[in-house]
């Protein structure tokens, strides 16, 4: 009675659900393990929570992608098309993170293909490679506190660059010029950064500091979430 439903759902691959059901399970576990060797050479970072939720997810959706597509080449050029539509405008500000991004890709595609070997052989090397070569620190040896965005509006014309960089080398590390825009009718200049404080109660003395500077007219300071 039902058959011409179960017709409409029947794929050209031969993939039990059983199958489809066990690669996709083990691809949530590769992904944790993926994120779990992300976090532990990475560092505490509470900014980086939405990251290590991401490398999962891409782990298991990349499995899906490739079940879906299996043998098929025109089905594999229609996904790429489909997905060519979407514009990711999230800049990834560590170009480690992109490692592991493409770590979760490949990871995903290789459970989905159903070669479980691949992982299982890759995370011990990922793993030791990752210990070897942590995430770059500071100075002092330590890791900064949280990733915060600093946006300052100086006046056109006003020579106080050097004092700016100044300031922010004494209370933060890891800065990195992220957006240059004019302000108030081309009146102004806003430069934000990403950066992250030496220390917890950097915060109020640095912004206190920018705003003691001749020509700076505002200073925020926001943390990343």
């Amino acid at each position: 009675m039902l058959d011409w439903l179960s017709n409409a759902f029947t794929g050209e691959a031969d993939l039990s659900l059983g199958v489809a059901t066990i690669r996709l399970v083990s691809a949530f576990a590769f992904g944790c393990a993926v994120a779990f060797i992300y976090r532990s050479t990475r560092g505490r970072d509470p900014s980086q929570g939405a990251f290590v939720a991401t490398l999962v997810l891409l782990t298991i959706l990349l499995c899906m992608t490739t079940i879906v597509i299996g043998n098929n080449v025109a089905r594999a050029f229609s996904i790429v098309g489909a997905l060519s539509i979407v514009r990711f405008r999230t800049v990834v500000e560590d170009t480690r993170d992109t490692a592991f991004v493409i770590f979760a890709v490949g990871v995903g595609m290789a459970v989905g293909a159903g070669y479980f070997m691949v992982p299982l052989i890759v995370l011990p090397i990922v793993t030791i490679a990752a210990s070897l070569y942590p995430h770059a620190r500071d100075k002092k040896g330590a890791m900064g506190t949280s990733l915060f965005t600093l946006t300052i509006r100086v006046g056109i014309g006003a020579t106080n660059q050097p004092k700016l960089e100044s300031a922010l080398q004494k209370f933060a590390s890891g800065v990195s010029l992220l957006t240059l825009e004019t302000a108030r009718g081309g009146a102004a200049l806003e430069r934000s950064y990403a950066l992250h404080l030496l220390s917890d109660g950097a915060a109020e003395i640095l912004v206190a500091e920018l705003n003691a500077i001749e020509g700076v007219q505002s200073v925020e300071l926001q943390r990343k979430v």
